[in-house]
């Protein structure tokens, strides 16, 4: 039987995989069962749009919309699903949409696409096609809804929904509130006015006029088509037998015994069962399976029913759809209380993962994880709190058991299926007797590093209760109660039930609250090895305490709110008794962003430079069209190349081999030193150079040691994480800190001209000083750039031993030269082309060039063409990131905060090669210098370590310097117990100090715009105001406390030398090539307006229309030499420059035939000039390298932010609720592009000092694990309400056209958060002094970076609740029954 249940199948005529995408056929019969669609789409259609993020289901760029037809219902369901994890075999008779299959240039483009592009939301382009997706199928299903009294024009959408349609998305560029406004256009609750700035109106205009010129949507015409081909294909399960690897799909459970069966009596055989296959982007997969057992046919499994007594749902429903099911309030007959219980289930899993996560994550699937593998499941615990019973199937052995007892039996057996769950209805008794009222009460927790989900939590939490209200005595009894925790640091979730022992039939006071959480600070402990294992217990005292301490209020205002209204609602989120639940439910259910406002300036003295133009290639980006690297189609008989780095931070390596039984598959070679042919060299700079491969000895953990290349990108990653590096460490010790090295005096050389000077005489300044700190310490870490794309090339071979590398990199030129250097050939054989990059914030720069070095290199040897695409996880190893620091400093000031001297001692770790890390001292001081200090002193030693070299990312040392400027400035203020923002006022420069601190890049008196910025946005921002509202707020509340900070920056920038070419073409069209490099900033926008503008200046007919003819092109360092970096925030504007002046050199050769032709002829066109300059062959191609003059090449730059926070004190959750900005851009060269620079800049300096950490073990390797343990911003964390204001501070004649930079200085203005986070803390330890919780020093104290919620928590007192226990406890406000009168 069971032998015939697996090969029978195989003889069907309809085993064939049938499904379409974008409405076209694809019909295969053979493929490995373990390709995603992702592979497949990426690899055999012209399909590119789905990108390959992080491969975990955790960022959203390679999203697709799944269609399914329901023969039964007639009807069909579409959702979105993480292409990485599905499984190919698991989409037979679906339909994929694609962003290509939303909209594209050929059929038109989506509304959903125009929108985005026009809204500006979209700046490197690389998650922009999934972002499409997201707002698509939320269109569609909202579409479908029967709402009416819909606004024409707009979907049936609200703007809650068109927010969270991106929640599960990750973009490292905008900043997402350009996204969420391109989301909420669609809304049909929308106001018009809370849009953000846009391309398709003015400001001022009526609302009838915004939604006339937004591209218009129509929902009854867009309805989503599924291809009527696929209605016909047979639903029922599609099994494939293919090169020894098999996919079944039993439609019965004695099917799935007998498959079961099978691989119990094979014993070699590796079973895999799926549904989603979801669980594959926690536990990694590193080898392949034989079988897999696809259980979402078998009808047991896929059962959703509902009655009196529960809701039974099957182990293959989806959490998507389980969370339908528990809102569903049309069936069952289910009472008030037990939909209550219901709806706050489904809430709390609406906040598991992301939505394309839970349209695939099965119910079963995830319990099985939290069985089998202790996976931090937030199902599991919120399902133990409601007596959950579960259903198994062993072999033939049935048996229903509580979900306590599943979880807490030895792993489920490999024949061992999970059937269902059962979650009871749940009701109070009622009157117990007479004597008193009674209610149930339930309510769920988590705490997270992102409020609605995409994160795992610290701890969650689930309680339930019944309790009753004595009409004669004077409180609340506890009648019962089942409270569950999980995810803690446990092997599962657990139930206190000694705690609710000790509760049970208790009459609630304040004193039977602090006894029960000392109880539970015993009972959740989190195993050895757990990160912040206090914190999560604190979490669970802090979640008990909300839950209970409600209930403490007067009988009064208990009697009332009981009977006059809320007896009804206990279990909404009103069961909480009014007061004391406001404290606890403002951060509880985080609303996401509100209205901003965005104030710009236009300029039109240089049209059309200076105008708010969409952003060159946004269209194409929105629709998938845009060609990235790993877009680029592989050549015939291209291999793929994976990275084996090293483990160890300083050791010889001996060999290395594959596993022990393992048989890497596709495997061609592995390539070391060794094989080099010229120079071990992998990247260089001005500084020094990098290996490409270790060879005896390797210098770091994540040091590339060799290059496994194979026929696929899977089985290459695979190989490499099959390699086994045979060390000798014999008598070596790396040096793992930067004390280390400062103790073996192990530093790089700084050259002088990058040593920056001191300023005045310390010694002097000290002596004038009222007070003085002799010592402080600073400590800060590291951040990964997190680029949506990683590193990844394609190298080709060519003939006459030459080679083309196509390279995602910032710097191509000195790719091209480290290529040439590595192959020991000429540079004239190699060519490197980059057209765009997606994202690269400086990772892009140096830490590019081995990915297109190693290609090359393994080309080159093979003659055959060899791409890599890094993975995430290899990716965040080798990277390095932002350069850690150790601090000390010395300070004196006047008792009115005035600062007149500091000195500085700082230690930067700099890793295992030089890079670009001498630059350091410069960038940190020039920051540094955006205050007064009256003296300065420092000594900036730059550490050579045996751990990975940093590199240049966004405000590399800048930023850590407007950080170090602000921990002093707090510092001063603390000791002097001083209001901060007046120390950071009378600390700024005037103009004459200005000078003397930064010499003759600080300009002319008038370009100071940083005094008028200050003293502007006090007003703009309403500081001053919000201030004095802010302390009552803080009076008032007990759990939350809020912060408000303002700073400033001043930021040094230097232009470099930048080629261009500008060539006019037969027809008039223009084709320009500039030394940038297009990363998302806007450069080809700019460069093509200047080209506009400065060919205009003929000023002949059609000139007005000459932008729409301007293309610039892809870098090729064989056309144009020299093109240096693209870095530093003045790329855009010097390759600006340098494009004018090949304009300059075209119109001046072009002049005097035009004036000729006027005379004949009258007015010229445009295309008649060109085409009679064709024909007496004028040169109309020219060349420059603008290089700037020492005058003019540094300039300062300024701004300013007032930031205000929330933080919650129960779990340190910070909310940004309003974030100011001014910035002065000079005369911006596009005002649309300069904005997103400024949001996003703002935001990813948010992830530096609230979220990201980047963790190593002891070794120095790099333990974060992709997205699921580094956490960049989301739409979730970012300002609630966020207001830019560009500053047009007039003319400077040495900048070009009078604009800034806006790229990497709006960064530094993140700091406001992390200042006002600190405002808050103090507040919170200031209340908890007057509890008795803190000594007279509780002011002082050390905000470390990032401000996470365990560092936020820690220092608001983790034992925070227990000591406002006591303090109630020992008070005499108590009545008779331990409550608060």
């Amino acid at each position: 039987m069971g032998q015939q249940t697996q090969t029978t199948p195989t003889k069907k005529p309809h085993q064939t995989l049938v499904f379409a995408v974008n409405g076209e056929r694809f019909e295969l019969s053979e493929l490995d069962p373990s390709t995603t669609l992702l592979e497949f789409l990426r690899s055999q259609t012209s399909f590119k749009s789905v990108k390959l993020g992080c491969g975990e289901g955790g960022c959203g760029a390679c999203l697709v919309l799944l269609s399914k037809y329901d023969p039964v219902q007639d009807r069909v369901d579409d959702f979105t699903v993480s292409s990485c994890l599905t499984l190919l075999c698991s989409v037979n008779g679906c339909s994929i949409t694609t962003a290509e299959g939303v909209g594209n240039s050929k059929d038109g483009f989506h509304p959903i696409q125009e929108r985005f592009s026009g809204f500006h939301a979209s700046q490197c382009g690389y998650c922009t096609p999934g972002m499409c997706v997201s707002l698509y199928s939320a269109l569609i299903n909202a579409d479908k809804t029967d709402r009416t009294g819909l606004r024409p024009g707009f979907s049936k959408l609200t703007v809650s929904e068109a927010e969270k349609s991106i929640a599960g998305n990750l973009c490292r560029c905008t900043g997402y509130r350009p996204l969420v406004d391109a989301c909420k256009s669609f809304a049909a609750d929308v106001d018009m006015e809370d849009l953000g700035f846009s391309s398709f109106w003015k400001k001022g205009e009526s609302e009838d006029i915004k939604l006339s010129k937004l591209p218009p949507y129509n929902c009854n015409n867009a309805t989503h088509v599924f291809p009527e081909f696929l209605k016909t294909v047979i639903k029922a399960g599609f099994n494939l037998e293919s090169e020894g690897c098999g996919w079944y799909c039993p439609g019965s459970l004695e099917q799935l015994q007998s498959l079961l069966q099978t691989d119990e009596v094979n014993d070699g055989t590796s079973m895999k069962i799926v549904v989603g296959n979801t669980g594959m982007g926690y536990y990694k997969e590193l080898g392949h399976h034989n079988k897999y057992i696809d259980l979402r046919y078998i009808p047991e499994l896929s059962i959703i029913s509902k009655d009196q007594t529960g809701i039974k749902i099957g182990a293959s429903v989806t959490i998507s759809k389980a969370i339908e099911a528990l809102k569903d309030e049309n069936e069952g007959g289910i009472n008030q209380e037990g939909k209550l219980v219901f709806e706050k289930l489904a809430d709390h899993m609406e906040r598991v993962a992301t939505g394309f996560v839970r349209n695939s994550a099965s119910i079963g699937g995830n319990l099985i994880m939290a069985q089998r593998k202790h996976f931090p499941s937030d199902i599991s615990t919120i399902l133990l709190s409601v007596d959950t019973m579960v259903d198994i199937l062993t072999g033939h052995r049935h048996e229903t058991i509580t979900l306590e007892e599943f979880l807490g039996r030895p792993p489920l057996v490999s024949n061992g299926v999970l059937l269902g769950i059962k979650i009871p209805c749940w009701k109070s008794r009622g009157d117990i007797s007479s004597k008193t009222y009674t209610k149930l009460l339930y309510e769920t927790y988590r705490a997270a590093p992102r409020p609605i989900g995409n994160a795992l939590p610290y701890l969650n939490a689930a309680f339930l209760a019944e309790v009753s209200l004595c009409k004669k005595s004077v409180g609340i009894v506890l009648n019962n109660c089942r409270l569950a925790f999980g995810a803690y640091g446990t092997k599962h979730s657990i139930r206190a039930r000694n705690v609710e022992e000790f509760l049970s039939a208790k009459l609630l006071n304040f004193g039977v609250i602090y006894e029960a959480i000392k109880l539970l600070e015993s009972t959740i402990i989190p195993e050895e090895g757990t990160s912040s294992p206090a914190y999560r217990t604190s979490l669970a005292v802090g979640f008990l305490f909300e839950f209970l301490s409600p209930l403490m209020n007067s009988y009064t205002d208990i009697s009332k709110l009981w009977f006059d209204g809320y007896n009804s609602d206990l279990l909404s989120n009103g069961s909480k008794i009014k007061q004391n639940c406001d404290q606890f439910n403002q951060i509880k259910s985080p609303t996401l962003l509100s209205s901003a406002k965005q104030v710009i300036q236009l300029n039109e003295d240089y049209h059309p430079v200076g105008e708010p133009l969409t952003k060159v290639g946004a269209i194409i980006q929105a629709s998938g069209e845009a060609v990235y690297v790993d877009d680029i189609p592989s050549p015939r008989n291209c291999l793929h190349g994976a990275f084996i780095y090293s483990t160890e931070p300083l050791a010889r390596v001996q060999g290395i081999k594959f596993k022990p039984g393992s048989s890497p598959h596709g495997v061609s070679t592995v390539i070391s030193f060794k094989d080099i042919p010229g120079e071990n060299i992998g990247a260089q700079t001005i500084f020094g150079s990098e290996s490409l491969y270790a060879d005896e000895l390797t210098q770091c953990a994540g040091q590339r040691i060799a290059l496994v290349v194979a026929d696929t990108q899977k089985n290459a990653d695979m190989a490499a994480n099959l390699a086994v590096v045979d060390y000798d460490k014999t008598n070596l010790e790396p040096i793992l800190s930067v004390e280390e090295a400062f103790e073996k005096c192990s530093f790089y050389e700084v050259p002088h001209l990058l040593n920056p000077e001191p300023v005045g005489a310390f010694t002097k300044g000290m002596a004038e000083s009222d007070h003085q700190i002799l010592y402080a310490e600073l400590k800060l870490g590291s951040q990964y750039y997190f680029y949506m794309e990683t590193q990844t090339a394609l190298a080709v071979p060519d003939e006459d031993n030459c080679i083309v590398v196509y390279s995602s990199c910032q710097c191509p030129e000195f790719a091209h030269d480290t290529i040439a250097k590595c192959l020991g050939v000429p540079s004239h054989n190699v060519r490197v082309i980059t057209r765009r990059v997606g994202g690269g914030f400086g990772g892009k720069a140096i830490k590019a060039i081995p990915v297109a070095t190693a290609c090359a290199l393994a080309a080159y040897k093979l003659h055959r063409p060899v791409r890599m695409y890094v993975n995430r996880k290899t990716d965040m190893i080798m990277a390095g990131g932002r350069h850690p620091m150790k601090i000390t400093y010395s300070v004196g000031f006047k008792s009115n905060g005035k600062i007149t001297a500091l000195k500085l001692n700082i230690l930067v770790d700099a890793g295992m090669s030089a890079d670009i890390s001498p630059v350091m001292p410069h960038n940190i001081i020039g920051s540094l210098k955006k205050y007064d200090w009256g003296a300065l002193a420092f000594d900036i030693k730059v550490c050579k370590t045996n751990l990975p070299s940093r590199s240049a990312m966004r405000a590399p040392g800048e930023v850590q310097a407007s950080f170090i400027a602000e921990a002093i400035i707090e510092h001063v203020a603390s000791s002097l117990a001083l209001e901060v923002d007046s120390v950071r006022s009378i600390n700024l420069h005037k103009f004459e100090t200005l000078k003397l601190f930064f010499n003759t890049c600080a300009g002319e008196p008038l370009e100071y715009t940083l005094p008028s910025i200050w003293d502007k946005l006090a007003i703009s921002s309403n500081f001053y105001q919000r201030t004095e509202m802010l302390k009552e707020f803080n009076r008032c509340n007990k759990w939350q406390k809020r912060g408000i900070s303002r700073i400033p920056i001043v930021h040094p920038v230097m232009l470099r030398a930048t080629p261009g070419k500008v060539s006019i073409l037969r027809d008039g069209s223009i084709v320009v090539e500039v030394g940038g490099i297009e990363l998302g900033q806007g450069l080809w926008t700019k460069v093509k307006q200047m080209t506009a503008y400065a060919l205009s200046l003929i000023q002949c007919a059609g000139t007005e229309e000459l932008l729409e003819k301007v293309r610039v092109i892809q870098a090729d360092t064989l056309s144009l030499i020299q093109g240096g970096f693209t870095a530093g925030s003045t790329t855009s504007e010097s390759s600006c420059e340098a494009v004018r002046l090949c304009c300059n050199i075209l119109v001046e050769r072009l002049t005097a035939l035009k004036e000729r032709l006027e005379e004949q002829m009258g007015p010229v066109k445009w295309e008649t000039l060109i085409l009679q300059a064709y024909m007496i062959s004028v040169n109309l191609s020219a060349n420059s390298l603008y290089v700037p003059d020492f005058s003019s090449m540094q300039y300062l730059n300024y701004g300013a932010a007032v930031s205000e926070v929330e933080i919650n004190l129960l779990t340190g959750q910070t909310t940004i609720l309003q974030t100011d900005i001014i910035y002065d851009c000079g005369q911006s060269l596009n005002p649309a592009v300069d904005l997103g620079q400024i949001e996003g800049a703002f935001v990813q300096g948010i992830g530096f000092f609230m979220l990201e950490e980047y963790p190593t073990n002891s070794k120095g390797l790099v333990v974060a694990e992709g997205t699921w343990s580094y956490k960049i911003p989301t739409v979730d964390t970012v300002p609630k309400k966020f207001n830019v204001e560009i500053l047009n501070s007039g003319h400077h004649k040495d900048r070009v056209l009078s604009s800034k930079a806006s790229g990497e200085p709006p960064l530094k203005l993140a700091a406001s958060v992390h200042c006002a986070i600190r405002a808050a803390i103090k507040e919170a330890r200031q209340q908890l002094h007057s509890w008795g919780g803190l000594d007279e020093s509780y002011s002082t104290f050390q905000l470390q970076v990032p401000a996470t919620m365990p560092v936020v928590k820690e220092l608001c007192g983790l034992e925070n609740v227990q000591r406002f226990l006591q303090w109630t406890i020992g008070s005499k406000q108590l009545d008779s029954a331990g409550r608060t009168v």
